[in-house]
């Protein structure tokens, strides 16, 4: 099977016009005549992107209309795995070749509408005065244009030389032509030097550092025994939720902040245990997502449950110094009778 291939193409080799290269890539280049995909040296090239995401791209440009490019489906239609090609997915995101957004139908339901663009930068160069009446001209534009210009001529013909011409000739006199011809757009788009900066969308902002895990005021012996009983349990419960001794010893201040705030151990089991997505990838870090984010607060004490109402001043009882009697008075010191009888002058 290898020798007949490989007889082909040291023939197909011997046929390449020109010296070849001493070193590196030596191209033999047939025309397609069907089943073919044109792709730009913008995306083939872009240092940017990594591999993977200008695979994919190839594959999603490749793809007709209508196919569903989710994650799930192209690891399904491929052999690369859901992680590298979700990775691939954001990189042409970021670079403005992907976009993702959700749309509502007309009968409710909700989906994930993808729209691949096999130039970006082509859209935000200046457009003639006319792009908005010829809009879908625009669209099919880059896929009639590119295809002439990446398949090489299998021989040069003279009939297309009088053509140039011909095209050619009306636009230097009338000046006010509506757009040129695709072949001159192509031809100038590749050889003009790009001095602008790539105006692409932002990278997605970085992820927001994950809460702190709570600290308990004083980790007792006894609430440490008890959260460590708690974590080492949750197995018997919940068997996706298997920690190590590590992570136990990790989680304990944070179960032991629950305990010391009279939470119930089966309060927090339940807490831990209920509605768990299948699988649970990483049993650790949903256990302390899950401590950090539902943690209750202190409960509160008898005078904070007490109903506000209005504060009654009691004054107290005195002993009256003169008659010894009784009376209510802030001071100790004689009642209202021996009072008045001091005040009289003696007869």
């Amino acid at each position: 099977m290898d020798t007949p291939q490989n007889t082909a193409l040291m023939r197909a080799l011997a046929e390449v016009p020109g010296p070849l290269p001493t070193s590196g890539v030596v191209h033999i280049t047939l025309p397609h005549t069907e089943r073919f995909t044109v792709v730009g040296n913008h995306l083939a090239q872009n240092a940017a992107l990594s591999t993977a995401a200008v695979g994919f791209a190839v594959r999603i440009q490749s793809l007709p209309q209508g196919t569903e490019v989710g994650i799930k489906a192209l690891a399904a239609r491929f052999p690369e795995g859901e992680k590298l090609i979700a990775a691939a997915l954001r990189e042409l995101e970021a670079h403005g070749y992907l976009q993702r957004t959700r749309v509502r139908l007309p009968n409710g339901r909700m989906v994930t509408r993808t729209v691949f663009c096999n130039h970006p930068e082509a859209l935000l160069r200046p457009r003639p005065a006319d792009a908005s009446k010829r809009g879908p001209d625009l669209v099919a534009a880059p896929v009639a244009v590119s295809v002439p210009a990446h398949i090489p001529a299998p021989a040069p013909a003279p009939a297309p030389a009088p053509a140039p011409p011909h095209v050619t000739a009306p636009a230097p006199e009338t000046h006010q032509a509506p757009a040129p011809s695709p072949v001159t757009r192509q031809s100038v788009a590749d050889h003009r030097p790009v001095s602008t900066p790539r105006l692409v969308p932002p990278p997605t902002a970085p992820k927001a550092p994950p809460r702190p895990l709570p600290q308990p005021r004083e980790l007792t012996p006894g609430l440490q025994q008890a959260a460590v009983a708690l974590l080492s349990d949750l197995r018997r419960h919940a068997p996706g939720l298997v920690l190590s001794e590590a992570d136990i010893e990790r989680l304990t201040p944070a179960t032991a902040t629950w305990l010391e705030r009279d939470a119930h151990p089966d309060t927090i089991r339940r807490a831990l245990t209920t509605d768990l997505p299948q699988p649970v990838k990483y049993p650790a870090k949903f256990v302390r997502h899950r401590l950090t984010v539902l943690l209750p607060p202190p409960l509160p004490g008898t005078e904070e449950l007490a109903p506000a109402r209005p504060r009654t001043v009691v004054i107290p009882l005195q002993t009256c110094e003169g008659c010894e009697r009784a009376f209510r008075s802030r001071t100790p010191s004689l009642c209202r009778d021996c009072r008045t009888a001091c005040e009289q002058p003696a007869a």
